[in-house]
């Protein structure tokens, strides 16, 4: 099937990952053209990333990497970012903390569009996705909904913020069937620059990795498919 141009008639997106650097390789290209548009983009972090440096202890590990995305946001025009407290990296579990979390975020950030990573098993052939992704985009799927009904996760605050029906539109890009794509050949170049900014995370991976190859040869490849030089794809749910 071709692919399908993302939707883009909403105003306002949450950007929902596990780890920092996970919007970076690749994500980050679409988010700098919805910035440059004049939409409405925050991030929430489901972790810091602390288990993802072995030379790092996860303390330290944490506070780099944090920083790290903060960095790497403000490169593609995003200011808002917030991490979630309780979940651990490399241990996030999908059950009812998790969906109650990320239910309670989108009531009080009240996106239309969600934008996660590829959350299927595998990103295509025998290359297994780890469970961080898979539970974190499940849960998000749920929680969109959960958002919406004032009777689930209703008793924690009763001051808190008023139900959400407003998501419209859940993408993960990344994923082994995207259905949609968007063109991102003029920020292809601030997608780079952003995951340059994960530089001790890409240090700490211990082997030759070039983040301008690895984005460009990717995103050709989906350009291709779409019917421009560079391009990101997403498996697009509608709510």
């Amino acid at each position: 099937m071709p692919l399908l141009p993302l939707p883009d008639d909403w105003t306002r997106a949450l950007c929902v990952v596990a780890h920092p650097d996970d919007l970076e390789y690749g994500g980050a290209s679409a988010i700098a053209r919805w910035t440059r548009e004049g939409k409405e983009v925050a991030y929430l972090l489901v972790t810091r990333g602390e288990a993802g440096i072995d030379g790092m202890t996860p303390d330290e590990c944490g506070r780099v990497r944090e920083a790290e995305e903060r960095a790497s946001a403000a490169v593609v025009g995003v200011e808002h970012v917030e991490f979630l407290d309780g979940h651990t990296d490399g241990l996030i579990e999908y059950g009812l903390p998790l969906r109650r979390d990320l239910a309670l975020a989108f009531r009080r950030l009240r996106p239309e569009l969600i934008m996660s990573i590829n959350f299927r098993e595998s990103f295509g052939g025998h290359s297994f996705n780890m469970a961080d992704h898979r539970h974190t985009g499940l849960a998000i799927l749920d929680a969109a909904r959960d958002a919406g009904n004032r009777w689930v996760f209703d008793g924690d605050d009763p001051a808190g913020p008023e139900p959400w029906s407003g998501v419209r539109y859940v993408a993960f890009s990344g994923a082994p069937d995207s259905t949609h794509a968007i063109d991102v050949t003029d920020t292809i170049d601030v997608g780079v620059a952003s995951l340059r900014e994960h530089a001790a995370y890409i240090d700490g991976l211990g082997q030759a990795f070039d983040p301008d190859a690895f984005l460009r040869d990717n995103a050709r490849g989906t350009g291709e498919a779409f019917g421009c030089d560079y391009a990101v794809g997403f498996e697009l749910f509608e709510l």
